[in-house]
């Protein structure tokens, strides 16, 4: 196999590793990695209300399904949904205190997740990582 596509091969599987292990993670608060994709997307919203198009294109993983993850959260009290007022035909979403705070819970799931591979890559390694797989993605931004 060439080497190229062996290193993709790696990629795809250590990305569905991370997202498997920070699903098993978050399992204790009836959370997905998806759901919490979203939550932290709209806390990046800064209490601005967000449509369902904007969490889509700033998902790590885009899903068809963000209006049904959105629903599941609105559920569980973690998020509001009301009608846009500037275009009757959207809805605007926004995290709730509610889901600020079982943020920060799942925040520190995640990173206690990642401490000990944080230890694995110096500084100097990490950016390298992160430039080559930019300088991959190239085109396709």
């Amino acid at each position: 196999m060439n080497i190229y596509f062996e290193a993709i091969f790696e990629i795809i599987r250590t990305g569905h590793w991370i997202t498997d292990s920070i699903t098993r993670e978050l399992k204790e608060f009836d959370i997905y990695e998806p759901q919490f994709n979203v939550l932290r997307i709209l806390r990046g919203a800064k209490g601005k209300p967000i449509s369902v198009n904007t969490i889509l294109e700033n998902m790590v993983q885009r899903s068809s399904n963000v209006s049904r993850i959105v629903d599941k959260l609105e559920m569980k009290g973690l998020v509001e949904r009301t009608l846009c007022t500037e275009d009757r035909r959207k809805m605007d979403i926004i995290i709730t205190n509610k889901g600020l705070e079982l943020l920060k819970k799942l925040d520190k799931k995640v990173h206690d997740f990642h401490k000990p591979m944080m230890n694995n890559l110096n500084a100097e390694e990490a950016d390298t990582l992160k430039q080559l797989i930019k300088k991959l993605k190239g085109q396709l931004q």
